[in-house]
């Protein structure tokens, strides 16, 4: 049933709200109570002056009878369907659910954005509390100075025949290292309550590099046009506040020059021209440009009209180079999902894979994923080749192409059953 289809049932639902009887709310807008009871029964289409005449007798406005809940609403059902595995023809109902019973509709949503608020907090606390460098130094500068305490304390109440000297030894240690100890314990509180609007969120070199990137939104203009002016690149290092550590300039000075390159070698007007005729399609593209795949991904990824996310990792499987996309998770700490397209061509330099991803957890969405690899050092005599491997995230197209269920890391994923699994999930709702 469409929206449009459901008026009437809209116009019962809030007259039953507002406590007025059939007979009495026709009475008020000119017409039988029978004509009304067809109408509220979705069986006679209402417009015009008697549709305003109604909406003004229950004391809503009229969008609310034609067209029910809000946009966002609708969408936040049918995540919750989605969220459900709900199939049949009860997933495409949600606009008569909203329709007919709009209260509860209200109460479904607000509980499906309070699961994926706590979904949220659960996957970024899971990530910080196992992997965040900062916290795990503070924890242990905190069990080492109770430790010292204690065993100082230990060694006062078990020798009873301890000189003066000694004591008064050990009671200066005891007072250093508990000034040390709540000194760190006040640290590590005020690290954890720490406003992110306020504090740099940036805590290694990498994340400065991410912040970097981010400010300048993926794209340095003078780097469009000086053809890799090493002068340039230099220049944006030193003016930018968010690379504080020699590391994080080093990463950065490094992401610059391939940004630098790739600009050469393909400046975005020829590549916004080829979108245009062919579409985002990365092999085409690159058949038509006369460029490797792997440049034509990196490329793609600083277009804003595409809205696309780029991960690339080197040999190891560590990732190097994050932009992120709105609904598909990167762990900022640990290991990512084996299952991803990145890893799957890292064996395989010059293969390209595309493959439909839903990334399981709170939102459940579909990605179209295309990685390569590509090799980075001169070929040479026995020489081992350095690889890249590059993915490109877009959101998923119209068709109904068959999704990969992926997750962001093991310790937050539900897929129970996954050949992949390395560490059990904190999550109980196996799928």
């Amino acid at each position: 049933m469409t929206r449009d289809a459901l008026t009437g049932s809209r116009i019962r639902e809030r007259r039953v709200m507002a406590g007025q009887k059939q007979a009495d709310l026709a009475k008020r807008i000119g017409i039988s109570a029978s004509y009304l009871n067809l109408i509220e029964h979705n069986r006679r289409r209402i417009g015009g002056k008697l549709l305003l005449n109604i909406a003004a007798a229950l004391g809503v406005e009229p969008t609310a009878l034609t067209e029910g809940a809000e946009a966002a609403l609708i969408a936040t059902l049918r995540e919750a369907a989605d969220d459900a595995r709900l199939s049949g023809p009860e997933a495409t109902r949600a606009d008569e659910f909203a329709g007919r019973f709009p209260g509860w509709a209200d109460v479904l949503a607000t509980a499906q954005r309070r699961i994926a608020t706590l979904e949220r907090t659960v996957e970024t606390l899971t990530d910080r509390l196992a992997h965040d460098p900062h916290l795990a130094a503070s924890m242990h500068e905190l069990l080492t100075t109770a430790a010292a305490i204690r065993s100082t304390a230990s060694i006062l109440a078990d020798t009873k025949t301890l000189e003066p000297e000694w004591r008064d030894r050990f009671h200066i240690n005891i007072d250093q290292d508990s000034r040390r100890l709540a000194d760190s314990a006040q640290a590590l509180v005020g690290y954890l309550e720490a406003d992110p609007e306020i504090t740099p969120a940036a805590n290694s070199p990498q994340e400065e590099v991410e912040a970097f990137l981010a400010a300048h939104r993926y794209r340095f203009a003078t780097l469009e046009v000086t053809e890799g002016d090493a002068d340039a690149i230099e220049k944006l290092i030193q003016t930018a506040p968010e690379l504080q550590s020699v590391a994080a300039r080093h990463i950065a000075r490094d992401v610059l020059q391939q940004i630098a390159i790739d600009a050469e070698a393909l400046p975005i007007t020829r590549l916004i021209q080829a979108l245009d005729r062919l579409g985002p399609d990365p092999v085409a593209l690159g058949a038509e440009l006369r460029q490797p795949v792997a440049r034509v991904l990196r490329r793609m990824a600083t277009v804003p009209e595409l809205g696309a996310g780029l991960v690339i990792c080197d040999r190891s499987g560590t990732l190097i180079f994050r932009k992120s996309i709105d609904g598909f998770v990167v762990p900022r700490f640990g290991a990512c999902c084996p299952l991803w397209p990145l890893f799957a061509v890292l064996g395989s330099p010059g293969m390209v894979q595309k493959q439909r991803v839903a990334q399981l957890g709170r939102g459940h969405s579909a990605f179209d994923c295309f990685a390569t690899c590509e090799t980075q050092n001169v070929r040479d005599y026995n020489a081992v080749p350095l690889l890249h491997s590059v993915m490109l995230i877009l959101p998923a197209g119209p068709d109904s192409a068959p999704a990969l269920d992926v997750g962001a890391t093991c310790r937050v994923c539900p897929r129970a059953a996954c050949p992949a699994r390395r560490e059990p999930s904190i999550l109980n709702d196996g799928v």
